[in-house]
């Protein structure tokens, strides 16, 4: 990765400056080669049949997708909330066979970046808020969000949105990263506020399935269905990007202890039983 240039500097500067739109600011940052993606182009962080290689992670990224894709219905209308860099929505359209496939991120320069795949799948690029979902009511098949509903301000609100635009008998299919408990002691609380911190997310991320469930019930949701499946998602991800840490050797030294304390922060978390990884589907009741 090498020394410090000045998108680097920008990303840093963008931990302590999040503006409006903090989730914007730090995949701004980021930009569409984040050296620490399980595979170019990617950013969630898998679902493994195997304990974390190099050549599983483009297999594992696409199978994510795909598992939380085959829950939505086929051939209708289908709006992927947070579709990252575009790379996602050919194989949202491979499993669903939409009618319309419509692509919504609030971080323009991902979805600059994401123009071929995004033309590939004939996804419609949306550029808005998940909070107010420029869609009209009852117009929409199916809802997908890949890893990020934890970066919206309230959960809740996404969820009223996703079911105003749902029409009746449609499906909500998400994953998320839940925590398990209230954080315990010094060392917990300092690497869950670290991450919140580094990835922009509001202090209301930090939410429990159970809660997470019963925001979407709340929202009118009924056949609400959780998943933890962190041992095939959490586990193998730090595992890679350990390995891959421990052989950059050309990173300079800063760079490379703040990326090891970071991942050490979440490895405490996750060893310690407090993080996980949920999928969640859900559905709008009626016909």
């Amino acid at each position: 990765m090498g020394e410090w240039t000045r998108e680097r500097f920008r990303h840093a500067l963008g931990v302590f400056r999040q503006g409006r739109y903090p989730a914007a600011t730090v995949y701004d940052s980021i930009g569409p080669d984040f050296f620490l993606a399980v595979a170019p182009g990617w950013l969630n962080l898998g679902l493994w049949e195997g304990p974390g290689t190099e050549e599983e992670g483009p297999v594992a990224v696409q199978r994510l997708v795909a598992e939380l894709a085959k829950e939505l219905p086929t051939g209708g209308v289908i709006l992927d909330v947070g579709n990252g860099l575009g790379v996602q929505d050919p194989v949202i359209a491979e499993v669903t066979g939409p009618r319309q496939l419509v692509a919504m991120n609030i971080t323009e320069s991902q979805l600059r970046a994401g123009k071929e795949p995004m033309a590939e799948a004939a996804a419609s690029p949306v550029l808005a808020d998940a909070m107010r979902i420029p869609l009209a009511d009852g117009s929409v098949d199916g809802v997908i969000s890949v890893e990020a509903a934890f970066h919206f301000r309230s959960r809740r609100r996404f969820f009223d949105e996703a079911f105003r635009v749902l029409r009746p008998g449609g499906v909500l299919s998400m994953s998320d990263v839940p925590i398990t408990r209230r954080l315990r002691g010094a060392r917990e609380l300092l690497a869950g506020l670290s991450q919140l911190r580094l990835w922009g997310l509001p202090v209301n991320a930090a939410a429990t399935p159970a809660e997470i469930s019963d925001a979407c019930r709340a929202a009118g949701f009924v056949d609400v269905r959780t998943e933890l499946v962190g041992d095939r998602v959490i586990a193998p991800a730090l595992r890679l990007t350990r390995r891959r840490l421990s052989r950059r050797a050309g990173d300079s030294d800063s760079i490379r202890l703040a990326a090891r304390v970071f991942l050490s922060q979440a490895e405490l978390l996750w060893k310690r039983g407090a993080l996980e990884y949920s999928f969640l589907r859900a559905t709008r009741p009626g016909a």
